[in-house]
């Protein structure tokens, strides 16, 4: 019972620290980005966002799914550590160099005639390279070491933020800015190295054949990530490629200010995920109520949230941003509701864990890409930004509602949250 309560506490801490390292690069972000988009101005800030994009596409490709069953092979295998991360590292590595290369050629034939796009987009992709080295945040997240990563994380990320206030004070040109990310993941990477050995790691090795025997585990993720990464970077894209730079700096501020509570809601989900999962274990029926409550929470505490940002959209973007955003106003009232759904999509994930239903997330991600790209082709030239975030709203409906109803088990969870939004069964009927 001792031991018992001791991993919990350890638990209980691994996750607090996560949750303090994101909410502190998420506090650093917006006020550095915030200025960052005031001193650049619409085009540009939309310019850097449009590297962004290209970035986090080629960089769902360059992790090879590894991520996701990294930590579970460093527990089942302790006295093959160093094989693992070695392994895991190398081939990282060639899909990362190989995915940098394929970012600065794709941008040249997509972006031709434009010297200052590729030169941000190239910038912008070098930090695919420096990302191999997060794989260090894996074995120490699997000896419940988070405390360590989440405080290298924070400082890497300080220290990139005052590189980007050195850049507003210097004026520097938006090519400065696109390094940041870059720097960010050096920096990372040369304290989680030093981490690593300071606290004994085993020496790195590679090996061919077990690294097959990782890429067969881990194949089945790069799929759904990188249906991920097109349904929610490709609008940014398609601005940028069908009308400006601007409309793109529009977007990602509305997008921005909009996502800057959401860690509520993650730690809401995080909190209530044990219980639920406890639940599935002993009694189906509390099971079920307890997933129609956390839906119920996440529903219409966004929704409350989603009313105010409609209400204030406008002096909210005037006083953070400057008069030269207004235009982002328009897209931030209607992109505001997405919240609602996206983070039902995040709690269902829990649901799909117990009934072990992952197989059947590639369908949803395959439909949501599809879906968002077809509305971005048919809204962003009839009404630019707001298209944009219109095509991510019905995307997202789509998705966490309608999709599911034609995966047949998938369907009970569309009823438990059809359920939650209509405040049924929340609260335990006495016998």
């Amino acid at each position: 019972m001792k031991f018992r309560n001791l991993l919990k506490n350890r638990i209980a801490q691994n996750a607090g620290w996560l949750i303090f390292g994101k909410v502190g690069q998420m506090v650093v972000n917006f006020l550095i980005g915030l200025l960052t988009a005031r001193f650049l101005g619409p085009s540009n800030y939309g310019l850097l966002n449009y590297a962004a994009a290209y970035t986090a596409f080629f960089s769902a490709i360059c992790t090879l799914g590894i991520n996701s069953v990294l930590v579970k092979e460093i527990i089942d295998r302790p006295a093959q550590q160093g094989t693992t991360l070695g392994t895991a590292l190398g081939l990282r590595a060639v899909a990362s160099v190989l995915s940098a290369l394929s970012l600065m050629c794709l941008t040249m034939l997509v972006d031709a005639g434009e010297p200052e796009t590729i030169t941000v987009v190239s910038l912008s992709g070098l930090s695919l390279v420096f990302q191999i080295f997060e794989t260090f945040q894996y074995w120490f997240q699997s000896r419940l070491e988070s405390k360590v990563t989440a405080v290298l994380t924070l400082l890497a990320f300080t220290l990139t933020a005052v590189y980007k206030a050195v850049l507003l004070a210097l004026k520097k040109s938006v090519a400065f800015f696109a390094c940041a990310n870059a720097l960010d993941y050096l920096l990372l990477a040369i304290f989680l190295f030093i981490a690593y050995r300071k606290h004994h790691g085993a020496e790195l090795r590679f090996s061919w054949s077990y690294g097959k025997e990782l890429l067969k585990e881990s194949r089945y993720f790069i799929l759904p990530a990188l249906m991920i990464c097109v349904y929610s970077q490709t609008d940014k894209m398609m601005l940028k490629q069908m009308l400006s730079d601007a409309e793109v700096g529009y977007y990602a501020t509305s997008v921005s200010l909009c996502n800057v509570w959401c860690f509520v809601l993650s730690a809401i989900i995080d909190s209530l995920t044990p219980s639920i999962y406890e639940a599935n274990q002993t009694d189906h029926e509390r099971f079920r109520r307890r997933n129609r409550q956390l839906y119920a929470i996440v529903f219409y505490l966004s929704m409350a949230v989603s009313a105010m940002y409609t209400l204030l959209a406008s002096p909210a973007i005037r006083i953070l941003y400057g008069t030269e955003y207004i235009p982002a106003a328009a897209p931030l009232r209607i992109i505001t509701w997405y919240t609602a759904f996206s983070y039902l999509g995040v709690a269902r994930n829990i649901w799909i864990v117990c009934k072990n239903c992952q197989k059947y997330l590639i369908w949803v991600y395959l439909f949501a890409a599809l879906s968002n790209v077809g509305l971005n082709l048919l809204l962003i030239p009839r009404m630019g930004a707001s298209g944009a975030a219109l095509a991510s709203l019905a995307a997202q409906i789509i998705t966490v509602f309608i999709v599911p109803l034609f995966i047949k088990p998938l369907r009970e969870n569309t009823k438990l949250m059809l359920d939650a939004i209509m405040l049924k069964d929340l609260r335990h009927r006495k016998k």
